[in-house]
């Protein structure tokens, strides 16, 4: 169904508050009626990230902006209620009940109050199909916690259904929410959403177990190695980066130009820029931060090449054994 001009725009602009650092966008969301603030906030609240194309067209058509200044974009919840409480203060609590309210309106909602392990032995005698659907609509640590209490057959399974679900049946899934009502919640009753695909199964690999995702991958790559290749390129992301040790990222220092972090950094969040350059000593950080200066404006597609290299890099460390890449399970580290 096509989105109305409503819901295009609706969008636009959550892309581009989004695309704004989060003083910034405060700013102009201070600007706004409350019905607008939580129309927007709700919008990004359901956006898990937004693709470097469709924010570089936003940011031209509403601001005409350099592509270069633009952050990694992800949107979520957590997001949408920092953005109102700045914005508006005293009167945010309110708002934010009632985008929590909508956001907990999605299919199998309810599962999300439940233990893993105890969903676990509910869906293990499922069909991997209909396990896949259920996965589809949970935040992906949760399900790699599933997936790890499955065998290791009907885990790969569950992962390729997962990968091409893409849009699910209004009847066929109010059937199966109505199969886990007798034995978990109540009905949340659903329309077809786009569920599933690559990222979602990039997402729950990043966080699961090495050897769970280990034999997934080796299977997969038997039968589907394109299929393969789309979610390793998804499943570590620049940003994570912020989220390795410090030993890690001084091992990637050492593996990586310095003018290749030049080009990655830029645009990127503060706390990133910060993590990289505190493992650098106090001349290569400066002379880092200059080149970045130097540097200008940069096509956003430069950047994006950049990152990807730097993260092809960790991946061949990590295969080395000489790093190790950050999971769910990991404790972040802050940067003051």
């Amino acid at each position: 169904m096509e989105k109305s001009k409503f819901e295009t725009s609706l969008r636009r602009c959550a892309v581009l508050l989004m695309s704004l650092s989060t003083k910034a966008a405060t700013i102009v969301m201070s600007r706004l009626t409350t019905a607008q603030v939580e129309a927007i906030s709700l919008e990004i609240a359901r956006m898990e990230s937004v693709g470097g194309t469709e924010q570089e067209e936003v940011m031209h058509e509403f601001m005409g902006t350099k592509t270069s200044a633009l952050n990694v974009s992800c949107g979520g919840l957590n997001l949408a209620k920092e953005l109102i409480r700045q914005s508006m203060g005293n009167d945010a609590d309110p708002v934010i009940q009632r985008i929590e309210q909508s956001i907990e309106q999605k299919p199998f909602a309810f599962v999300r109050r439940i233990e893993p392990r105890n969903l676990i032995q509910f869906v293990q005698d499922e069909h991997p199909q209909t396990i896949a659907l259920i996965l589809s609509h949970l935040p992906e640590g949760y399900c790699a916690e599933v997936l790890s209490g499955l065998d290791p057959e009907k885990q790969l399974e569950v992962i390729q259904r997962i990968a091409v679900v893409g849009s699910a049946d209004t009847l066929a899934m109010a059937d199966l929410e109505r199969g886990l009502e007798m034995r978990l919640a109540s009905l949340v009753n659903g329309t077809n959403l786009h569920v599933g695909g690559v990222e979602h199964v990039a997402g729950i690999l990043n966080v699961s177990e090495r050897s769970v995702e280990r034999t997934i991958m080796e299977a997969l790559a038997e039968d589907e190695p394109e299929l393969v290749d789309e979610i390793r390129h998804l499943m570590f992301v620049f940003e994570d980066i912020a989220k390795m040790g410090d030993k890690d990222i001084q091992s990637l220092l050492k593996n990586v130009e310095a003018s290749k972090w030049a080009c990655a950094l830029k645009g990127c969040s503060e706390p990133l820029v910060n993590k990289v350059m505190k493992n650098m000593s106090s001349r290569a950080a400066d002379n880092l931060r200059e080149e970045m200066g130097f540097l200008g404006a940069v096509r956003l597609s430069d950047v994006e090449a950049a990152q990807q290299g730097i993260v092809d890099m960790v991946r061949t460390l990590e295969d080395a054994g000489e790093i190790s890449r950050p999971t769910g399970e990991e404790e972040e580290e802050f940067v003051s």
